[in-house]
């Protein structure tokens, strides 16, 4: 069912965008599905007010409330605070702003609305994107898409309205990142990786922080992951940061559709740089920032006490992500990291050091290789690093998987991992941390726990194929000479056979005058 309203949601916006460039588009579309989400929201508390205040058995219960009582008690804005929901004035209300979507200033309506909201609620402050009186629609177009949006969450109670209005917003979020093609990939991390990670992870408490979060995705997936496992909403913190301005708008709309208290810093800037979240030390790392960035280094960076583990060459972002997040987990911590897969084995300036520092530190705990074709916006291969500053078990090891040959082409150009490759590679790593169901045991081909030492002696290369080797051949019964004795016989078979073809195809052109 829902499959189906996104579906149809998505070609019919899609449709309405005429030739604006998805890019553009995107925001208004979400921004004003998270405007609807606001006022349902609202709607659905004041709704239950009416309801709590008319009931004799409820704290609520007004006695001898005439109307006026009763709508000046529903304008209070405490009782919409206590359950974290945004106070919404009358004018910026879903229900005014529908019965305006014929109108020609119909943009300049949902600014003046945005406006609203913002100043009533300061946690908004900056996140709404007030664009839609300059947006280059054709005429009629941004009202057709607001009559579109209102059918989101329509004749559902207020939580299946949120959790359709969240699917629909991450849906929107995929086929954005696709129609954008390379720069949709910037905010967007296709939820098959984002879910490998936090099934390996399991983060099921204390604080999540992502260092270049775009849209939100891993925070999202850590929630649902926490929800599966019998845990709640609040057991986790969320934590942030995210260089541009438009995504990171994205990523707190996405949040707060969910009901997901977050911090993503004072406002967008560079993590490097600008660390929003200095004192931070977290209970889980989940990130994909942006592979080999080469403009990312800043004179003050020199002596960054982040650089534990050595100085990161100027020219590539990729060991100073590592060790940022390495800096910034608990003892006990755990990070996982999407990266590059040349982040494995370069040895181009002081990468190779960093990296056998790391590993000889015992902070590298799994390494997995991923199929290519899992990007929207790249064709580079890449990988997940997992680490830790503490090692429970396994000391002086490193798990190696090699998972490239385990994704689902979903499209011509898309691949992605089922649910359950997902299980299984992180059964594989639950069984190696000794916290699974199962024992662990080496799969040649598949995945290898290796020694410090065997590494070293490859130079610290960390690249699962170099040490999970080739999948075992079965074995064949057929002994060698009977079984090439047998084939020499059906080769003779067609070799006769093709001769008689032959003959047979002269003959027949020989009848018709074309002998040869």
């Amino acid at each position: 069912m829902i499959e189906d309203i996104r579906k149809t949601l998505w070609a019919t916006a899609d449709k309405l965008r005429a030739n604006m460039d998805a890019a553009e588009y995107k925001h208004l579309v979400l921004g004003l599905i998270f405007v609807k989400y606001i006022s349902d929201t609202f709607q659905s508390r004041r709704e239950e007010l009416t309801l709590r205040f008319a009931d004799e058995n409820d704290d609520y219960y007004l006695p001898d409330a005439d109307a006026a009582l009763l709508a000046e008690e529903l304008e209070d804005r405490d009782y919409y605070k206590e359950v974290n929901v945004f106070w919404v004035p009358e004018a910026a209300r879903w229900e005014n702003l529908r019965a305006s979507a014929k109108q020609a200033d119909i943009g300049k309506r949902i600014d003046d609305a945005l406006s609203l909201i913002e100043a009533e609620n300061p946690k908004l402050k900056g996140i709404l994107d007030k664009r839609y009186g300059r947006a280059q629609l054709p005429d009629g177009k941004l009202g057709e898409l607001v009559d579109l949006i209102s059918k989101i969450g329509f004749g559902v109670d207020a939580s299946t309205a949120r959790d359709v209005l969240g699917q629909v917003y991450e849906y929107f979020l995929g086929m954005f990142a696709s129609a954008e093609g390379k720069r949709g990939g910037q905010f967007y991390t296709p939820a098959s990786i984002v879910k490998t990670l936090v099934a390996v992870l399991a983060p099921h408490h204390g604080k999540v922080y992502d260092p270049c979060c775009g849209s939100g995705g891993m925070f999202v997936q850590s929630e649902r992951f926490i929800e599966a496992h019998g845990g709640k909403i609040g057991d986790v913190s969320i934590y942030g940061q995210e260089a541009n301005p438009t995504t990171w708008r994205l990523a707190a709309m996405n949040l707060a559709i969910r009901g997901i208290d977050f911090n993503l810093g004072r406002e967008p800037d560079d993590t490097f740089v600008k660390n929003q979240h200095k004192d931070l030390r977290a209970d889980f790392i989940l990130a994909n920032p942006p592979f080999n960035i080469s403009d990312w280094w800043h004179g003050s960076l020199e002596g960054d006490p982040r650089w534990v583990y050595g100085t990161p060459p100027q020219g590539n972002a990729n060991y100073a992500w590592l060790q940022h997040m390495l800096y910034h987990l608990k003892p006990n911590g755990r990070a996982g990291i999407v990266l590059a897969n040349g982040s494995m084995s370069s040895s181009q300036n002081s990468e190779g050091e960093i990296r056998r520092a790391m590993v000889e530190a015992d902070v590298v705990e799994v390494m997995i290789a991923l199929p290519g074709q899992l990007f929207f916006n790249t064709q580079i291969p890449a990988c997940l690093w997992f680490l830790t500053k503490q090692k429970n078990k396994r000391k002086g090891e490193v798990l190696f998987i090699d998972a490239r040959k385990l994704g689902s082409m979903i499209s011509r150009v898309q691949t992605e991992f089922t649910d359950e490759v997902i299980d299984r590679i992180a059964g594989t790593v639950a069984a190696w941390r000794g916290t699974g169901e199962d024992a662990y045991a080496d799969i040649a081909g598949y995945c290898r726990s290796v020694s410090q030492a065997e590494i070293a002696e490859h130079g610290h290369v960390l690249t699962p194929g170099r040490y999970v080797g080739a999948i075992e051949v079965e074995e064949d019964k057929e002994v060698f000479a009977e079984k090439m004795q047998k084939l020499t016989e059906k080769l003779g078979e067609q070799m006769t056979k093709g001769k008689q073809l032959d003959a047979l195809i002269r003959l027949k052109l020989g009848g018709l005058g074309y002998e040869f």
